[in-house]
């Protein structure tokens, strides 16, 4: 198998997991495997069936290609690139990214409308006051 696609592999699930506040031990027990298989996952040696890579997407509620592909959203070191120079505004984008919570908004953001982005904020100010 690609080296490449191993590591690439290992770099993502080791992020996903510090997104969601989840740990190597967490991934063992979800997944019923040995923590050795969990660390060569994440150590990008090895990669998982197909069955396995379902049940880790559906925990870390992920797509299959944000573990099998590059991310070029996040920098080295797990940092975020600087989208706006608005420090509120990175700060909110950084927590919607990154908290499993929160990410579904995110995620979602990508497929909005101007008008509806609109409506929303109008309806944030109004109900902040």
């Amino acid at each position: 198998m690609d080296e490449k696609l191993k590591k690439t592999f290992g770099d993502n699930l080791r992020r996903l997991l510090a997104e969601h506040g989840k740990t190597q031990a967490d991934l063992c027990r979800r997944l019923k495997v040995s923590s050795a298989t969990a660390s060569d996952w994440a150590n990008g040696k090895k990669i998982p069936r197909a069955d396995k890579l379902r049940t880790i997407c559906a925990w870390l509620n992920c797509e299959l290609s944000e573990l099998l592909e590059e991310q070029t959203d996040v920098l080295a070191g797990g940092q975020s690139p600087q989208y706006y120079d608005d420090e509120v505004v990175q700060i909110v984008t950084d927590r919607l990214r990154t908290n499993p919570e929160y990410s579904v908004l995110f995620k979602a953001s990508a497929n909005v409308r101007p008008e509806d982005i609109d409506l929303v904020t109008k309806f944030i100010e109004k109900f902040s006051d």
